[in-house]
């Protein structure tokens, strides 16, 4: 069975950890979009300046690609706007959103409890302003994460996996 997700959101909502818990409970390979960032994005973001559509258009370009690399894989990427997700789409079609939902309080805490990460907390609002939900129409899930263990069963429960 192909399986090709994103798992998104805003940063500090859990990405990295609920893709990396997803990719090793279903036997499937673990990327990071954020490695995938071109050097003058990092420094953008790290320098606190949010990143515009002409700094995420080839990123989002290389992320679908990425996708299309192997027959199992769980990308951890934020993926916050319909149009970033149809970037991806473009290359990876059959790819499934998983989209973490955390309120801004908690992505706050998190963000700021964070030493290792380049995105500072100062960019939070600049994310929820730009976020767009999942919609309808769209091949995924929302998922109000609990729990590491509840969210990877809910995304393979949604994925159709017959052992979640």
């Amino acid at each position: 069975m192909t399986v090709r997700i994103i798992v998104m959101g805003p940063s500090g909502c859990g990405k990295s950890t609920v893709g990396l818990a997803l990719a090793e409970s279903i036997g499937a390979r673990f990327i990071d979009a954020d490695d995938l960032h071109p050097i003058t994005n990092v420094d953008k973001m790290a320098a606190g300046i949010p990143l515009d559509d002409d700094d995420r258009m080839p990123w989002l370009g290389v992320v679908g690609r990425a996708l299309q690399a192997d027959d199992r894989i769980v990308i951890a990427c934020s993926a916050l706007r319909r149009i970033y997700r149809d970037a991806i789409r473009a290359e990876s079609s059959d790819a499934f959103f998983a989209e973490l939902t955390v309120d801004r309080a908690a992505l706050e805490e998190r963000m700021r409890a964070r030493t290792d990460h380049f995105m500072p907390a100062a960019l939070l609002d600049s994310q929820l302003a730009t976020l767009e939900s999942l919609e309808s129409d769209e091949n995924g899930i929302r998922v109000e994460p609990a729990d590491v263990e509840r969210s990877v069963s809910l995304i393979r429960a949604a994925i159709g996996d017959p052992a979640a």
